[in-house]
Formats: C-alpha cells, sequence, structure tokens
C-alpha cells in the first residue's frame, strides 16, 4: 500500500514466468478466475478497468471490440491462442454476463485483484511492487523485447498504450532507468 500522496510504480514480470504462474493457478478452482486474468492481461495490455468490463460473449468472438475507459477510444484486437486456451479451461458456472466476478455475482474490485495478485507473485517476486498495472508493463516489456528492443517497439507500443509519445512509454516501462543503470554497471 503507497503512503498518502505518494506515488509507487510497480515492476513489470518477466512473461514466461507470468504466464507459467497463470497457468499454474488456472489448475485449481479457486485460483483458476485469477490465472485467467493474468494470461488475459499480459497478451493483451489491457487496463484493469477494461478488462474487468470483458464478457463471456466478447471472448466467444475470437476478437475483443471495446470502448477504453480511460481514453474513450474505440479498440479491437484479436484474440491469440494463449488466451483462446485458457478462456477454454475456465471453469465457471456462468457462461455469461462478465467474467470478473466474485462468489457474490460482483465484479472483482481493484483493489481485491491487486491482493490476489501479489499472493499470486509473492514467491517468485517477494520484493516487488505488484498490480494489475504490473501485467500491462509485462505486455510491453514482451513487445520491446521480441522487437529486439528497437525504437519501433517502442512507436507500435506508444500506439497499443495512447501514449503521447515513444519517450513516455520508454519511461513507463522503465527503459530509460534501465540503460542509465547499465551505463555505469559496464565501466
Amino acid at each position: 500500500m503507497s503512503l498518502l500522496n505518494s506515488k509507487t510504480t510497480c515492476d513489470y514480470i518477466n512473461f514466461v514466468e507470468a504466464m507459467q504462474t497463470g497457468k499454474d493457478l488456472m489448475k485449481e478452482d479457486k485460483t483458476n478466475l485469477i490465472g485467467f486474468y493474468i494470461i488475459l492481461a499480459i497478451n493483451t495490455g489491457l487496463r484493469v478497468g477494461d478488462i474487468k468490463k470483458i464478457t463471456f460473449e466478447d471472448l466467444s468472438n475470437g476478437e475483443l471490440k471495446l470502448k477504453e475507459q480511460k481514453t474513450n477510444k474505440y479498440k479491437s484486437l484479436p484474440l491469440n491462442d494463449n488466451i483462446k486456451k485458457a478462456f477454454e479451461k475456465l471453469s465457471t458456472k456462468r457462461t455469461k454476463g462478465e467474467v470478473f466476478k466474485s462468489q457474490k455475482n460482483v465484479i472483482i474490485s481493484t483493489q481485491h485483484l491487486n491482493s490476489l495478485l501479489k499472493d499470486a507473485f509473492i514467491k517468485l517476486l517477494p520484493t516487488h511492487c505488484i498490480s494489475s498495472h504490473s501485467l500491462r508493463k509485462t505486455f510491453g516489456r514482451r513487445i520491446y523485447e521480441n522487437h529486439n528492443r528497437s525504437e519501433e517497439a517502442l512507436i507500435y507500443l506508444s500506439e497499443l498504450f495512447n501514449h503521447s509519445s515513444s519517450k513516455t512509454t520508454r519511461a513507463y516501462l522503465g527503459i530509460k532507468k534501465e540503460e542509465l543503470n547499465n551505463i555505469y554497471l559496464n565501466l
């Protein structure tokens, strides 16, 4: 929990480790939904508010079409095989309406979701700040790495994240700090 009027920046998680954590959590009924959330989040890069509004009907089409909560922009993205396979394994009694509902049939709060994520990653990353936003950063870092850490990847991500520039995206992903630290470490 952050101090009043202070900013905290949560860390990204290695994509492969996050994916494995999501798959492992999906094996248990009690943690199945949080496992699916992890897989969906790291494969779409969507904000928590947008993910929480996703319905079973949305996922059945093979493509997500939504209006982003923060920007009010419309977005359409295909569901990759990771998401499709996880969706098939999602064990829930419901088949309609919002996916991320609690047993009390209300949409899971962001605070509760963040608590579940911290619990899910505590053994893997005990000293890291983990939140729903970590998964969005995980998506971004995966794209950046898959495109050989190129400026082109930052431009793509800037558009996907609706950032004003690739400079904003670089700071968002913590790349600038990492590069500056490497200057000192590689002397």
